[in-house]
């Protein structure tokens, strides 16, 4: 499109409308209120990038989740509860994310020691979870088996 719009000598408006169409509304609206008029297409490409660059940063400030929240991590004297409940939310996050790494092999499955250990303890060996083995309807015992479609009395005349 860029060479047939050239080869004709449209200038670069075509190019500029074509891509403008492409923006999400919250860079048009600011492109609207530009102060001056946008005749290069390098202008508006650089002007996109720099509104785009500063709506994402501002997301970044604006969301609560900051990777440069020192508060965080820092026990708070005034409010005890809720620095103890964020640490433990923590603790209990990297204990579980642990446990699930330490618990399977590269193939996803249970290790051998630990499903030797779950079967010991009657515990199911298909999910990770506290299920005992008697309740898991992954078990091949405890899945809900297919009527035959007859019935004993059916098969003797």
């Amino acid at each position: 499109m860029v060479h047939i719009i050239k080869k004709r000598d449209w200038g670069e408006s075509p190019l500029i409308h074509h891509f403008r169409k492409g923006f999400p509304s919250r860079i048009l609206d600011q492109l609207a209120s530009h102060p001056s008029r946008i005749e290069y297409l390098q202008d508006l490409m650089d002007i996109t990038l720099k509104l785009d660059t500063r709506y994402h940063e501002r997301q970044n400030e604006k969301s609560p989740h900051k990777e440069k929240k020192p508060e965080v991590s820092k026990p708070n004297s005034s409010h005890p509860q809720n620095s103890s409940s964020s640490s433990q939310k923590k603790k209990n996050f990297q204990k579980r994310e642990k446990t699930h790494s330490s618990l399977l092999n590269k193939d996803l499955k249970l290790m051998n020691a630990e499903k030797e250990r779950r079967i010991k303890e009657g515990l199911c060996t298909y999910f990770g979870g506290k299920n005992s083995l008697d309740f898991c309807f992954k078990r091949p015992q405890n899945k809900l088996t297919k009527p035959s479609g007859k019935f004993p009395s059916q098969g003797k005349a």
